[in-house]
């Protein structure tokens, strides 16, 4: 495990170019604050340094909120946004801080989409991002690394990405939405019933349930 003085570069940091990108992005981009103790510790867990992007995100920022905050990229943690990088993949993409995991979880969105990192699970493009859509219940290889992630949130076109998902008023609903929920549709947006988004049911839940729940609808899929 390297110390916080080793995972800590000041010369060419990371965070100049994220922050030089969010400058220029076409997206809404916030930066949600951190504290410093909880920036170093998710440090420590995680074993990258701030010279990478990832690492940036994680030591300079609580999180970064796309579009209104469809989409959440998670950091060292914060008010709106409590989950850390590495305190939300314990437990689901690793057991202890320091094992390599399968994938490593980056982000999600309000509609229970989620983004990794392979780390095997998917194949052989390690570090390549993957999408899980939760209206079909599987795992999108997006075939770009997590800084052409980055700029995938800051430069896309959200709505064209998002095509059929987005409801009429999505953005004053979301705008008060905890960055730790998303939302669940009755009837799912994987059924043949959920394809029109203006007709379902939505109910706001914490994120980790959706995710459990996605993730056992996967596994009872597979069987």
């Amino acid at each position: 495990m390297r110390t916080l003085t080793e995972l800590i570069i000041t010369d060419d940091p990371g965070w100049t170019v994220v922050k030089d990108w969010i400058g220029k992005a076409n997206n809404q981009v916030e930066i949600l604050p951190c504290e410093r103790h909880d920036a170093n510790k998710a440090l420590l867990q995680l074993q990258v340094t701030t010279r990478s992007l990832m690492g940036a995100v994680i030591y300079e920022t609580g999180g970064l909120l796309i579009d209104g905050g469809w989409i959440r990229i998670l950091g060292s943690g914060s008010k709106r946004l409590k989950r850390s990088l590495p305190a939300w993949n314990k437990g689901k993409t690793f057991q202890e801080y320091g094992e390599q995991p399968p994938y490593l979880l980056v982000a999600d969105d309000v509609i229970g989409g989620f983004y990794a990192i392979n780390g095997g699970y998917f194949g052989d493009d390690f570090g390549n991002i993957y999408y899980f859509s939760p209206d079909l219940l599987e795992w999108l290889p997006m075939k770009i690394s997590y800084p052409n992630f980055l700029l995938f949130c800051f430069e896309t076109n959200m709505d064209e990405f998002y095509e059929g998902l987005r409801w009429k008023g999505w953005l004053n609903d979301i705008t008060a939405l905890s960055g730790d929920y998303a939302y669940r549709f009755d009837p799912f947006l994987w059924s043949e019933e959920g394809k029109e988004i203006n007709n379902l049911n939505r109910q706001a839940i914490p994120v980790e349930q959706i995710y459990d729940f996605n993730m056992d609808m996967v596994s009872t899929s597979k069987e």
